[in-house]
């Protein structure tokens, strides 16, 4: 489990297809506290480390299976692609956004991005099934990042990035046109269940 509050800002380095996809991300952790088998998120994708670098030259390797590829936007990332980190949650840790899976409900697409002030509106656009979880001041994780809804029409919303998030995050890099991870919040995921059974 993740709390979608990004702790580091990784780069692809390194891709491999060796049956599955072998992806090697350099990181900001020290490696000698990421254990073999740990999971950490990358662009709110839960992944498994199968191995990591040294003290000297921080890294560590993932490998993703073809089903997360083909559910995620994991298929954009290219050598120099810049990834938002979280690792696990502990018990005890700070649960500073909410409760994030790390398993990638389906990809947003960004539609359009305006200046505010100092931040910036962005409204992505979700895919049908999953827009009905989306709500008004409710939590969605795009890539990782714990966010809130401003606005939502449609299949469409819209989330404000304050500057803080875009410097301590990859959302600085967004363009209209990119693809997003998405995980919708678990708690609307089951109040839909439970409306589906009471109906």
């Amino acid at each position: 489990m993740f709390t979608g509050i990004i702790t580091d800002v990784g780069r692809v380095t390194r891709r491999t297809q060796e049956g599955d996809l072998r992806v090697r991300i350099s990181c900001a952790y020290d490696p000698a506290g990421i254990d073999i088998g740990a999971s950490i998120a990358c662009n709110g994708c839960c992944l498994t480390v199968i191995e990591r670098g040294t003290d000297h030259n921080p890294w560590f390797d993932v490998q993703i299976s073809a089903e997360s590829v083909s559910k995620t936007n994991i298929g954009d990332w290219a050598e120099g692609t810049r990834l938002n980190l979280e690792r696990a949650l502990k018990l005890g840790d700070e649960l500073g956004g909410h409760i994030v899976s790390g398993h990638v409900d389906g990809v947003a697409t960004v539609v359009a991005m305006t200046e505010e002030g100092d931040s910036t509106r962005v409204t992505f656009e979700a895919p049908d099934d999953l827009a009905k979880f989306i709500a008004p001041k409710g939590s969605v994780a795009l890539n990782g990042t714990s966010l809130t809804v401003n606005e939502v029409n449609g299949a469409q919303f819209g989330v404000n990035f304050i500057p803080h998030t875009k410097l301590a995050t990859n959302w600085g890099d967004t363009k209209v046109g990119d693809r997003i991870n998405l995980e919708i919040d678990t708690l609307a995921r089951y109040v839909a269940r439970l409306q589906e059974w009471g109906s």
